[in-house]
């Protein structure tokens, strides 16, 4: 069903040593198949969030739900090879070749060779790297973009049906990082995955998802579409409007 949960977020709250709380009683659920963009400004919770779903953070109240099971009731190798982590800079291994990156989910998964072999194939001709072009290259070999698209690749390799992402574009140049939104809005609507995706881009945020949860100080301010999010009054939201809208009139008073 499109609009059951994927993950979910009941009373959770995180907090690290000296007892200063990161996120305080987060309730959100986030349908299947949908993008939710976690957008606001640096240190407000939204990669602690997004670390607390694939328990690279454990949070210490509350509960969070994957496909309807609890984080802590699952193996957390499992959990995390149920989920593919697109990071920003990629994160890629600088001794394994592009195709060696994109295979380690499904080898670690104990795929067959044949297997491996056709997924690596088609997720990099899904991310516009041809297998014969860049299949033996390694990191330091492509540019900023084309480690992104491995990474991304990587992320999808295993087909996970929840991807993460963490500011996956916000290190490249704007034409590189334009080109890549467009891309991954035509990969939504190929791959129907269930995607989190972290961002401080009032623009990316309103290109690229179907809805926006608004975070500042761990605390989730509100949950909106794109269009809610424009229109919307809220003290906390008008701001990012403000400085979506300005930048729109700079654009256009230069074209």
């Amino acid at each position: 069903m499109p609009d059951s949960a994927a993950i979910e977020f009941v009373n959770v709250t995180y907090r690290i040593a000296g007892d200063r709380t990161l996120i305080s009683n987060l309730n959100l659920s986030i349908r299947c198949g949908e993008t939710l963009m976690l957008l606001g400004r640096s240190g407000s919770g939204k990669t602690t969030t997004l670390r607390l779903i694939n328990r690279l953070l454990d949070h210490i109240q509350g509960q969070i739900l994957v496909d309807g099971r609890s984080t802590t009731e699952w193996d957390v190798i499992q959990l995390r090879r149920h989920i593919g982590y697109a990071i920003q800079e990629a994160g890629l291994f600088p001794h394994y070749t592009v195709q060696k990156n994109v295979a380690l989910v499904p080898r670690l998964e104990h795929w067959d060779k044949v297997r491996i072999a056709a997924r690596v194939k088609e997720v990099l001709q899904l991310v516009g790297l041809p297998f014969e072009q860049f299949a033996g290259h390694y990191p330091d070999q492509l540019s900023g973009g084309q480690r992104q698209r491995v990474g991304l690749a990587r992320a999808l390799a295993a087909d996970p049906q929840i991807l993460l992402m963490d500011e996956p574009f916000g290190a490249l140049d704007p034409i590189t990082r334009a080109d890549l939104q467009h891309e991954f809005m035509d990969l939504k609507k190929k791959l129907s995955k269930t995607v989190v995706f972290v961002t401080h881009d009032v623009a990316e945020a309103l290109l690229l998802g179907d809805r926006i949860a608004l975070m500042d100080s761990g605390e989730l301010k509100g949950v909106f579409s794109p269009a809610e999010f424009l229109r919307s009054t809220d003290s906390f939201v008008q701001p990012y409007v403000a400085a979506f809208r300005a930048g729109q009139q700079i654009l256009n008073s230069g074209a």
